[in-house]
């Protein structure tokens, strides 16, 4: 595994679907078989695909900053910083498994909202 290409394609992958383009995104960076583990996304590249086209219609000026991508082995982590409509922020953790070709083939996250306050003065990031 080349960690510096799974790590760069993982985060081209993303900000592509994100942006407006999943079916492209899909073409050029999944393999044969794409399992999600969100549960409001359904399983496989055209559930992936039906879902990124509907937030892009409903939502086209979200926008996706990239704080940190580790990778180890097949996988890649991204932890991203999205804004949504009305300002609202939110701190997702993305987990991208690749296959024998360099290829996405699963997918898991976690989102969380960025609260206006907070016991303590750390950033969420």
């Amino acid at each position: 595994m080349d960690l510096a290409t799974n790590k760069n394609n993982a985060m081209a992958f993303y900000k592509m679907a994100y942006e407006g383009s999943p079916r492209e995104a899909v073409e050029k960076f999944v393999g044969d078989v794409y399992i999600q583990h969100n549960p409001d996304v359904a399983d496989g590249k055209e559930g992936f695909i039906s879902y990124f086209e509907k937030m892009q219609r409903e939502y086209p000026n979200k926008s996706i900053a990239f704080v940190r991508c580790i990778a180890e082995g097949n996988l890649v982590a991204l932890h991203t910083h999205q804004t949504w409509p009305q300002n609202d922020e939110y701190v997702t953790m993305d987990f991208f498994r690749f296959d024998n070709n360099g290829k996405i083939c699963e997918h898991w996250d976690a989102i969380q909202q960025i609260p206006k306050t907070a016991a303590h003065a750390n950033k969420m990031y």
